[in-house]
């Protein structure tokens, strides 16, 4: 449970935000929740919710709503790219499927090594710089612009390196 492994970091966030507004810690305690294992499991759901008298419901529905946050386990790194309607206009859909065909998964999958997910997200907020997609994996999220898929390639090749030296 997220209370018995992060009680000091709990009782910081909590001390963050006055008692009236605790409900605020949510985002904060989401974010410790999913460093735990990489996704957000729902007894974690149900015990930040427990640690600011909110309903499970509404803490479950930022997960959602957020495209940092999972709800279920996915690979060492999240490819996340904007297929918002302008970086459509600039080949994002033709993109996100070479990608995927270059990993051979889908999109919503992971790689069978268990690296990468691949995911389509709305608004990345540069979308005069698309295709684009952020990775979120070790060191936290990474913003890549203006990609194609032999510049994509190069990327994925240089994680898979950099984890063998790890």
């Amino acid at each position: 449970m997220l209370q018995d492994n992060h009680a000091t970091e709990i009782a910081q966030i909590l001390e963050r935000y006055p008692q009236a507004s605790k409900r605020a810690a949510v985002m904060p305690l989401l974010f410790l929740a999913q460093r735990e294992v990489g996704f957000i499991s729902r007894d974690a759901i149900n015990e930040i919710a427990g640690l600011l008298d909110l309903d499970p419901t509404d803490v479950g529905s930022l997960i959602g709503y957020y495209t940092l946050f999972y709800d279920k386990p996915g690979g060492k790194y999240r490819i996340q790219i904007c297929t918002d309607l302008p970086c459509a206009l600039r080949g994002a859909e033709k993109f996100s499927h070479e990608v995927c065909e270059m990993l051979n998964i889908q999109v919503g999958e992971t790689t069978e090594d268990g690296f990468f997910t691949l995911e389509e997200v709305m608004c990345l907020a540069a979308c005069d710089r698309a295709p684009l997609f952020q990775v979120q994996g070790k060191g936290g999220i990474q913003y890549h612009e203006n990609m194609t898929l032999e510049s994509t390639t190069a990327f994925i090749e240089s994680i898979r390196e950099q984890d063998a030296n790890e």
